[in-house]
């Protein structure tokens, strides 16, 4: 009987993680089947989706709470197939608040959970880590610092890695790269990566296309490619950028060369400063969400700052421009800072190579799929 995997990732980057994770799998099983909650990039590794994942899209304490109902009826469905499918494993991929609840309703069948990128317990909501420790078999997490928190609240860890390190490469040198984007090789180029979820784009688009503007002023050759993600359709993307989206090109499969051969970047806080970290970009961090919502949670964050690459530098590498710091002046100021070059970005490029090498070795996918493959054989032989 083939193995059967249940995955859950509701974001960009886990769906990318999903993908290369079932990638992993079929070389260990070519016959393994996955199923479950995830996005395009899960589906055309070739697993069936029983929710697609911008069905439950959605950022904010408050904002949630409209999504309720959606989110209620997609474990609905993840449940109606883990009874009918029988999985030997559920791989829960980050996206805490929808797989949390998912997780406890999964044991409750009888279904073996392994978590893979751990929720930033280490920034707030620290409670979390129970409900892994009850409800999951390990986690597999991706930063040294997390492996020994979890040691330390006696929940079953091995860290993996970075699936990053493998995926965030350029695949073209800059010269193909700019001909084929029809760019000026003698112009400097701007990537903007403005968020992966709907509300990220709707509140930041604007903000940004005001940026651009400032930058044009100061910057009239700037050439600038703005990051689509698949979970962004191309016309809303537009509409948030206003008349500024007849000025760029957006860029969606060639991100990693976008990053690689950029002079700079603004990123959303998230996964993407991590990716511009491994393309050693030097990089503005920017975030915004509704006033309740930061109002709400700004009490519980425990952390120094935002940004991933920030945390795992341990100081503030790469300016962070959060909430109120996020207007289109502060932004044009710090990216204008950037292009000019100097002493202040070849400190940040050193400073990247650091965190990127912080990171560790390649593989990380590969060990993810055995570690997966080793749960499916304790289930087997239990069975």
């Amino acid at each position: 009987m083939k193995p059967r995997v249940l995955i859950s990732c509701g974001e960009a980057s886990g769906d990318l993680y999903a993908s290369e994770l079932m990638k992993e799998l079929r070389k260990l099983q070519p016959d393994v089947e996955c199923f479950g909650l995830g996005g395009e990039a899960l589906s055309n590794a070739g697993a069936e989706l029983i929710v697609h994942m911008r069905e439950v899209s959605v950022i904010g304490l408050v904002e949630v709470l409209s999504q309720l109902p959606a989110l209620r009826r997609a474990r609905n469905r993840l449940l109606a197939a883990a009874r009918d499918k029988c999985p030997d494993v559920a791989v829960l991929i980050d996206f805490s608040g929808f797989n949390l609840r998912l997780a406890r309703e999964l044991k409750a069948v009888g279904v073996p959970i392994v978590f893979y990128v751990s929720p930033q317990v280490w920034a707030w909501r620290s409670g979390r880590i129970r409900t892994i420790r009850e409800t999951g078999e390990e986690i597999l997490v991706l930063l040294p610092f997390e492996e020994r928190l979890y040691q330390k609240a006696g929940v079953a860890v091995r860290k993996v890695g970075h699936p990053l390190v493998d995926l965030a490469r350029a695949k073209r040198d800059r010269t193909s790269f700019f001909q084929q984007m029809g760019l000026d090789l003698c112009r400097p180029l701007l990537t903007v990566l403005p968020g992966s979820r709907q509300r990220e784009v709707e509140v930041h688009g604007p903000i940004l296309a005001e940026a651009l503007e400032k930058l044009w002023r100061n910057w009239p050759d700037l050439q600038v490619l703005v990051s689509r993600a698949s979970t962004i359709e191309a016309s809303f993307l537009g509409a948030c950028l206003g008349n500024v989206q007849d000025r760029v090109r957006f860029v969606e499969g060639e991100l990693y060369d976008a990053l690689t051969h950029s002079s700079a970047a603004i990123v959303a806080s998230g996964t993407a400063t991590l990716e511009a970290a491994i393309c050693e970009t030097p990089m503005v961090v920017v975030y915004k969400v509704g006033w309740l919502t930061y109002l709400l949670g700004r009490p519980f964050v425990r952390v120094p700052h935002y940004a991933l690459v920030n945390l795992i530098a341990g100081r503030q590498l790469v300016t962070e421009l959060i909430q109120a710091d996020m207007s289109p002046e502060q932004i044009a100021s710090e990216t204008h800072r950037l292009l000019e070059g100097g002493a202040f970005t070849d400190a940040m490029r050193t400073g990247l190579q650091e965190v990127r090498a912080r990171l560790g070795a390649g593989g990380a996918s590969a060990r993810v799929a055995k570690a997966v493959m080793e749960h499916v054989s304790h289930c087997v032989a239990e069975s």
